[in-house]
């Protein structure tokens, strides 16, 4: 059975930092991703990594200041946001899926967490 459960999000101030964790259970994954969410609006790419081999990939508006990374003794995967703005507040989502097809389209992702909110005050 598959779990993922994410952890580590929270209110900070603009140009905080967090750290979100997703912890996965089950089968060998070959990619995994964050996305993000906000009421009425539609899911949307943050970060993903191949599991195996660590290549990464960053939707524009995060890259250089979120970095995706993973632990595989402990099949964690992190998510270090620096540099946090007001337009970051969202639920942010764990993702993993089996195959290679895509990075970005989180139709393509089989499993997902629960979320965690994340709040950015200015």
């Amino acid at each position: 059975q598959v779990h993922l459960v994410e952890s580590g999000g929270g209110l900070v101030q603009a140009g905080g930092s967090l750290r979100l964790s997703c912890a996965a259970s089950g089968p060998t994954f070959y990619r995994m991703g964050w996305f993000r969410q906000a009421l009425g609006k539609e899911r949307e790419f943050v970060a993903s990594i191949r599991w195996s081999a660590g290549n990464t990939d960053y939707a524009d508006s995060v890259n250089g200041r979120f970095t995706i990374s993973r632990d595989n003794a402990k099949n964690t995967v992190y998510l270090q946001m620096n540099s946090l703005k007001p337009e970051d507040t969202d639920v942010y989502y764990c993702a993993a899926k089996l195959d290679p097809l895509g990075s970005r389209q989180p139709n393509l992702y089989q499993y997902w967490g629960q979320g965690t909110q994340v709040t950015v005050s200015s």
